[in-house]
């Protein structure tokens, strides 16, 4: 049997922001790990670091001290370029709003991740339809998010950030703008699709049903990631 394998190892990260008048700091010493297939859930008051450590993971933001490694490769180490490409192609970022651009139909909005390296090919584009399909969205390949609900317009957000089939997927409240049923759906969806598909997922909810589906369960206290 194959054994899980650790792609995801933060280790003693810490992030503090300067003032003329202080240091602030919001993360201290956080660490853990994480394997394919599992899902991580991170919950804690507002302004508690929660979404200063996804934008972290996500490589949108820096740490002040500490490392991070994603499938082996430390990317606070690459040049900006090198970064970019390694953003696009191993990280997935769902948020608690869609960011779907109005212009672009169901179809163009999954492709955006993929067209940084040209013209869409059509592989990708069958990448892409057999993602819209997966999220129960066929049928609205060609619709504007216009036409869509706001359950249609998340499916269509996560079937974007799997495009490229990263190893790591962030969701920074991902159903917080859905009502039960439809955050339920989507909720399921997130549950499944990525890790059937070889990722890892990194969760920060304010919903205890939904943290309590993770595989790891962590909660910000004093600045400080703790299990539990």
């Amino acid at each position: 049997m194959t054994q899980p394998q650790v792609q995801l190892i933060v280790s003693n990260l810490c992030k503090q922001f300067q003032s003329s008048a202080e240091t602030l700091s919001i993360l201290q010493g956080v660490q853990f790990s994480l394997e394919v297939g599992q899902v991580m859930s991170i919950v804690g008051p507002s302004g508690c670091g929660k979404s200063t450590l996804l934008h972290i993971l996500g490589t949108l933001d820096t740490p002040t001290s500490g490392d991070v490694q994603l499938g082996g490769v430390n990317p606070f180490s690459l040049s900006s370029k090198q970064l970019a490409q390694f953003r696009n192609h191993q990280i997935g970022f769902v948020f608690q709003d869609h960011h779907l651009l109005p212009q672009l139909s169901v179809v163009e909005n999954v492709l955006l991740p993929g067209l940084a390296q040209g013209a869409a090919t059509t592989a990708l584009v069958q990448r892409a339809d057999e993602l819209i399909a997966a999220v129960g969205l066929a049928g609205r390949r060609d619709h504007l998010p216009a036409q869509l609900s706001g359950g249609e317009r998340q499916r269509t957000a996560v079937a974007r950030a799997l495009l490229n089939q990263p190893l790591l997927l962030l969701a920074d409240e991902p159903t917080g703008n859905l009502d039960g049923r439809t955050g339920q759906a989507v909720a399921d969806l997130l549950f499944d699709l990525p890790l059937r598909q070889g990722a890892m997922m990194v969760m920060v909810t304010h919903s205890p049903e939904l943290a309590q589906r993770a595989d790891r369960r962590m909660r910000f206290e004093s600045q400080k990631l703790i299990e539990g």
